[in-house]
């Protein structure tokens, strides 16, 4: 493996905020669905599936620097990274899988975050919303998680904005529902 603080292009005497910084700057430059459509994105795929290692070794260096040494923090860093893989290859399932098997004792803020993520691929809005909350809940200071809960709140904005503030105008759920039935009925 590479040496990891090369790979973020920061020193090895780096804060644990400019390791983050420097991981989410690579990722948002770097990630696949960057490169959706272009002839580059499997290489695109290499280097964030790279950049996720390099990230995971760091952490698992500085918790092993903290803890003196854990076979076990390693393993689940390279599970998150295999899982983060997975998820950024469209391979859900076996994301979902392999995110399953991690024993529930061991289930931090990233196997929310990582929940969260396969939730929102399947569609399934309102349980990853409860997930990302979990993950923010638990590391407050992570700007990834926190943006994919902001994310998922936009995409629930008209639905919460109209509940919230108590205004029935405008296109909510129930609206939806009701126009979904409607051509449902006319389709017949």
């Amino acid at each position: 493996m590479k040496d990891p603080y090369k790979v973020l292009g920061i020193s090895p005497n780096a804060t644990n905020e400019e390791v983050k910084a420097a991981y989410k700057a690579l990722v948002k430059k770097y990630h696949p669905d960057n490169y959706a459509d272009s002839p580059i994105s499997d290489i695109a795929e290499e280097k964030m599936q790279e950049i996720n290692e390099a990230y995971d070794e760091i952490l698992r260096q500085r918790a092993e620097g903290a803890s003196g040494g854990s076979s076990q923090s390693y393993q689940g860093s390279t599970s998150y990274a295999n899982i983060r893989s997975l998820i950024n290859n469209g391979r859900i399932d076996e994301a979902d899988a392999e995110l399953n098997k991690i024993a529930q004792s061991e289930r931090n803020a990233e196997w929310s975050f990582l929940k969260a993520c396969i939730l929102t691929q399947r569609g399934y809005y309102f349980d990853a919303m409860k997930f990302a909350d979990a993950a923010c809940n638990m590391d407050p200071m992570n700007d990834e998680y926190r943006q994919l809960r902001d994310n998922l709140q936009r995409r629930a904005g008209g639905y919460q904005q109209n509940t919230y503030n108590g205004n029935a105008g405008g296109c909510n759920m129930c609206d939806v529902c009701s126009a979904l039935i409607c051509f449902d009925c006319l389709c017949r």
